[in-house]
């Protein structure tokens, strides 16, 4: 039984060395093998690969992908009319040379980020006051760019190269910092506020200019036509006072009979009113008249 038990033991401690001997390396990953702390082998392609076990040899990995490092410090830089601006940036690097970048920088991707951060954002500070806003928004965006990409580039590849390469460094914002952007907007609104109330006051001094126009020309043609009516009336009592006059220079007597009855129209034209008149008055004198009078008589004639 014994015998059965130091066979297992061994087996399962041949197996603990053989899998400690054992590692993968991916296909995304560069595989560094340590001996005694030193880098022993720098395996790039990816597969199975044996090593001593440790503390003989040791493994660790990094990432041989394309990696991005986004803007963390949102601290504002001036630039060349000395405005206060907040860059946001974002750089493409990768490890090409895993020796020197675990010499020089760190045994991960996160060492070497951070590094990195620093340097972009140093370049960035001193290149950025050399421009103005309007050429950090259009004109001068791409030239930036390319300066800061170079000075990045020579500083990982100086005398102590980091085994990196810099792919890309772009600009995803430019903008002012709050307190002028808050500024900016107010301005904008006050500017825009005094549009709108420059055009309202036009609008309601074209719209008085206007009713005023209308009113005067109301008035004009409403005097046109009283004036033209007038013209008009007074015609027609010309042409009336002449066809009167001529009828009633024909029959002076039938005349005073038409008028008296046009007065005594007038006076009764209402069933309530009451009259009293003293009976020998010559108002009622063709009423009073006998049908064979000279008044009468010519009324009748001109009926007939």
């Amino acid at each position: 039984m014994n015998k059965v038990g130091f066979i297992a033991s061994s087996l399962l401690v041949v197996l603990a060395v053989l899998s400690s001997m054992l590692f993968v390396v991916d296909q995304r990953q560069f595989g560094i093998v340590y001996a005694l702390g030193e880098i022993k082998e720098v395996l790039t392609q990816p597969g199975l690969y044996f090593k001593m076990p440790p503390p003989f040899q040791n493994v660790t990995y990094l990432d041989k992908r394309l990696l991005t490092l986004d803007s963390t410090n949102a601290e504002p830089v001036y630039t060349a009319e000395k405005q206060r601006v907040v860059i946001d940036w974002y750089v493409r690097w990768r490890v090409t040379n895993p020796a020197e970048y675990i010499r020089n920088v760190g045994l991960d991707e996160t060492t070497g980020a951070n590094q990195l951060n620093v340097v972009v954002r140093n370049a960035f500070q001193a290149d950025i006051n050399k421009y103005t806003v309007k050429e950090l928004l259009a004109s001068k965006r791409d030239a930036l760019m390319s300066s800061v990409k170079s000075q990045v580039l020579a500083t990982v590849r100086g005398a102590k190269p980091w085994g990196i390469d810099v792919v890309d460094v772009r600009i995803t914002r430019v903008d002012y910092v709050s307190d002028i952007t808050d500024s900016v907007y107010k301005r904008m609104q006050a500017e825009r506020q005094r549009v709108a109330n420059e055009l309202r006051s036009t609008g309601v001094a074209a719209g008085e200019k206007i009713r005023a126009d209308a009113d005067r020309q109301r008035e004009v043609t409403v005097a046109d036509a009283y004036r033209d009516a007038q013209k008009i009336k007074g015609v027609g009592d010309a042409q009336a006072t002449r066809i009167y006059a001529e009828s009633f220079g024909r029959d002076p007597q039938f005349a005073q009979f038409n008028r008296n009855l046009e007065a005594y129209k007038a006076s009764f034209n209402k069933k309530s009113d009451v009259m009293v008149i003293d009976e020998s008055s010559e108002f009622f004198k063709d009423m009073r008249a006998s049908g064979g009078s000279s008044s009468v008589a010519p009324a009748k004639a001109t009926k007939k």
